[in-house]
């Protein structure tokens, strides 16, 4: 288990930023707004009003999709998110995305389920490096001054 936790630290140090040097001073969504990898879930964090949540006290533990993971979704698919009239779905999705608490790479285990804020549950893999549902941690343990963000390649999705 320590390898899969030394590889992703390894992956860490190669995905960091210097936006995210400062993270301890910063909640959530003033870390990802810096880091400037985080402009679609940024907005779509605005569009659904979880601004005010997530700047909030927590703590939180976030599973942040990169700009990249976003434009990786079926073509159309992120703008409609956006629109007023689909914010209930875009909440659903944002939602599942974090888990209440302070949950520390150190903190997980292998086949580990957590349930999400959403309601749905999140199962850990720590096989093939670190894994959520199926997406992979490309960066571990962003301090934040109201919870933690772990990077992710990949939106995952609530069962329909």
């Amino acid at each position: 288990m320590f390898r899969k936790f030394a590889a992703a630290g390894v992956a860490s140090i190669l995905f960091s930023t210097a936006a995210f040097a400062d993270g301890h001073g910063k909640d959530i969504v003033d870390t990802a707004v810096s880091a400037g990898s985080f402009e679609t879930l940024v907005a779509a964090v605005q569009a659904a009003e979880l601004v005010d949540t997530l700047k909030g006290e927590g703590p939180f533990t976030v599973f942040a999709p990169t700009d990249d993971a976003f434009a990786a979704l079926p073509e159309g698919t992120v703008e409609n998110l956006l629109k007023p009239e689909n914010k209930d779905q875009l909440v659903a999705i944002l939602t599942y995305h974090v888990v209440p608490g302070k949950v520390m790479s150190g903190d997980l285990s292998d086949d580990m389920t957590a349930a999400t804020v959403q309601g749905g549950d999140i199962t850990i893999d720590l096989d093939s490096g670190v894994m959520v549902n199926d997406a992979n941690v490309v960066q571990a343990d962003i301090e934040t001054k109201n919870g933690v963000i772990h990077v992710i390649d990949k939106v995952i999705l609530p069962a329909s």
